[in-house]
């Protein structure tokens, strides 16, 4: 496997150096499905289209209703992974290649890592080490085993320093490296992504296992974070 280059440029900007011409793919999306999402699962796609990615994994919190309808408006170069970032008693992971829902009976984190696996899917931690987020999950280390990688970019970590201890805990465990943009608004997508040669969902899903995946992108703006935590706090005002 090609070495990995881990690199940070001025403006917050990660990237990891490889040969050119790779599909990208952001690989943490939330549509309007999401108590703090506000896109349609197929503005969703188009957005991610119109930034040349070759496709997006739709993760809302605790469903996989945006991802299955998102799928509809898959094509031939541009592939939609079904998803869900589900809450855990010992905070967030994310399920990719899913078919069912997870976590309804109980959300019990090793029940719902063996309901992810049990379906064929693969346990990703998203933003492990922000501070910020309580509802991040703190891996430790006898955990490792039961992740099949760590999200070592997301564009909506407050600090760069998040994201870099994130990928000091995945080479540390010899984990695959993962990335997204978190988008919540169609101008996030494609902030963040991983590179690879896979094309289809079960390539996808082998180069993410076997660590054949790169990632790269940026931070976005903390006004986004910002903005949805309005918007989520506007809307279970709603429902009270």
């Amino acid at each position: 496997m090609k070495s990995l280059f881990y690199i940070k440029h001025v403006n917050n900007f990660v990237v990891a150096i490889s040969e050119p011409k790779m599909n990208r793919y952001d690989l943490h999306t939330h549509t309007k499905y999401s108590i703090d999402g506000v896109l349609e699962p197929r503005e969703l796609v188009k957005r991610g289209q119109k930034r040349g990615l070759a496709g997006i994994a739709v993760t809302d919190h605790n469903t996989i209703r945006g991802g299955l309808e998102a799928k509809a408006y898959e094509c031939s170069d541009f592939k939609v992974i079904v998803g869900s970032e589900i809450m855990t008693t010992r905070g967030e992971l994310i399920g990719l290649f899913l078919h069912e829902e997870v976590g309804n009976r109980t959300r019990d984190f090793r029940a719902v890592i063996d309901e992810i696996k049990d379906q064929g899917g693969i346990v990703i931690v998203p933003h492990p080490f922000d501070t910020i987020r309580r509802s991040a999950f703190k891996p430790r280390n006898e955990d490792a085993e039961l992740f099949d990688g760590v999200e070592g970019l997301n564009s909506r970590c407050f600090s760069q320093s998040y994201n870099d201890r994130a990928v000091e805990f995945a080479i540390r465990h010899d984990l695959p490296i993962t990335a997204g943009s978190d988008a919540h608004f169609g101008w996030e997508v494609g902030n963040a992504y991983i590179r690879t040669n896979a094309s289809s969902d079960e390539e996808l899903k082998q180069a993410i296992l076997t660590n054949r995946i790169e990632y790269a992108g940026k931070l976005s703006s903390p006004l986004n974070l910002c903005m949805t935590k309005l918007l989520k706090t506007w809307r279970k005002i709603k429902t009270v």
